[in-house]
Formats: structure tokens, C-alpha cells, sequence
């Protein structure tokens, strides 16, 4: 028996919220009235391309050509699991793995386990990119951002890299905590691109925080026991003989 999510009820009101916005507003958002029906392989692969290049070019462009990002903070243009991302949330974009609430929270909540293990292991990547203990705390990192993601509803599998980043990537370690904004940031211009490229032709999110659950099906009515005058109805009906089927109908 599935475990009750306690956002379920949160997404119902985001759904109902969702209803009564005009639909060329709401289709942009992922609801329909019906869902629609699964997408044939070359709109999958025609849409996935351009969401995937989209979607990669934007957080590059965001990181590497701006300023603020580039130049003062000293991020790199890209988190490389964001590429994994990219897979799930143009290509697959019906799981629950690529639904907002695994990509956003999951690539957040694993980065945070990747710099706190980072600091626990008080890393110093930029004098010593291979600490002896690098392995350790990498594989750390990861155990424990799967864990999280499980209690937490928000498993993501690219959010793995995340984690053990901070632990690996002399940039990303610098990055400190610093590193969780630009997470963010990165997983909300994933999302924004595959809500516009994701609904030209097929629908995304599913939900936002919570899959509301089927209802249940309702069980067969059991079938009535034949009383005496059925049973006497069926002996006088099937009570033919031979003269019966010789003669035909009269």
C-alpha cells in the first residue's frame, strides 16, 4: 500500500487554482482537463531535442556571460548533473523523477549534503585537489543525499552528481554555500523552459508537489444466487426434445 504524501492535499488546491485560469494561460502550467494520451516517438525526440538544447543554453548563458555570476562569484557555467536533468526533464517528462518537486528540491537538498560533507571533511581542493579521504567523503555524499531524497519524496537521480560535486570539483568546492543559490537558480531555469517547450505538444508537470493517488476501484457486485423460480424457469425453458428440434417453430 502506497504511503500517504502529506502534500497531497496542497497539490489539490494547486490543481483547483490551476482550473480556474484561462487555459492559454494554465496549459503553460501542465493542466488539462484530460489527460492527454501517451506522445508518439518523434514528437518525444523532436521536443526533448530542442528542450534539452534550451534548456542547457540558458543556464550557460545565465553563469558564463553575466557578470555577477562570472566574474565576481567565480561560478562555472554549468553543474555538470544538470545535464542528466536535462534527459529527464525534456525526454521523460512523465515520470516522477522529472516532476518540479524532485528537480528542484532534489538537486537542492543533495547539493546541501555535498557541502556539508565537504566541510566535515574540512577539504581544501584548491591546495590538494586528491585529499586522501576524497573517496570517502564522495561516496558519503551520496549515500546520504539518497536517503534524503527518499524521506523526502523529491528522489531526482542526476541530484547524485550533485552531491558528491563539492566533494570532487575544486570549483564547485569553492563555491561553498554559495553553491545551494546557484542550484536553485539552475533547477527553476530547467523548469521554466520545460514548461513552455514540454506543453507545445505534450503536457508537463504532472503535478507540482504531490501525485494525487487513483481512487479506488470500486469492487464487483457479487452475483445473486438463482432462487427456486429462476432455477424452475431455466428447467421449463431448456426442456426441449427431440421432437422439439425436428419440428422447429410453429
Amino acid at each position: 500500500m502506497p504511503i500517504w504524501d502529506p502534500l497531497v492535499p496542497a497539490e489539490r488546491v494547486i490543481q483547483r487554482g490551476l482550473s480556474h485560469l484561462p487555459p492559454w494561460i494554465s496549459r503553460w502550467l501542465g493542466y488539462r482537463g484530460t489527460s492527454l494520451p501517451p506522445s508518439r516517438t518523434w514528437i518525444v525526440c523532436l521536443w526533448g531535442f530542442i528542450g534539452a538544447w534550451a534548456g542547457v543554453a540558458s543556464i550557460i548563458a545565465v553563469f558564463a556571460h553575466t557578470n555577477f555570476f562570472h566574474n565576481i562569484h567565480l561560478v562555472p557555467p554549468i553543474v555538470a548533473s544538470f545535464g542528466a536533468s536535462a534527459i529527464l526533464c525534456y525526454g521523460a517528462i512523465d515520470v516522477p523523477l522529472a516532476q518540479p518537486r524532485s528537480l528542484v528540491f532534489g538537486h537542492f537538498f543533495s547539493g546541501l549534503v555535498g557541502v556539508i560533507m565537504a566541510t566535515i571533511f574540512q577539504f581544501d581542493l584548491k591546495e590538494d585537489p586528491y585529499p586522501q579521504l576524497q573517496w570517502l567523503a564522495a561516496s558519503l555524499a551520496t549515500a546520504f543525499a539518497l536517503v534524503v531524497m527518499h524521506l523526502t519524496k523529491t528522489t531526482h537521480p542526476p541530484a547524485g552528481a550533485t552531491a558528491l560535486i563539492p566533494c570532487v570539483d575544486p570549483h564547485i568546492w569553492a563555491l561553498r554555500w554559495y553553491y545551494l543559490p546557484v542550484l536553485l537558480l539552475s533547477s527553476m531555469i530547467v523548469l521554466a523552459t520545460a514548461c513552455l517547450v514540454n506543453n507545445l505538444q505534450r503536457q508537463y508537470p504532472k503535478f507540482w508537489v504531490a501525485q494525487i493517488p487513483l481512487p479506488p476501484a470500486t469492487p464487483a457486485a457479487p452475483a445473486l444466487k438463482p432462487t427456486v423460480e429462476d432455477k424452475a424457469t431455466d428447467r421449463s425453458s431448456n426442456s426441449y426434445t427431440s421432437g422439439d428440434v425436428e419440428r422447429g417453430p410453429l
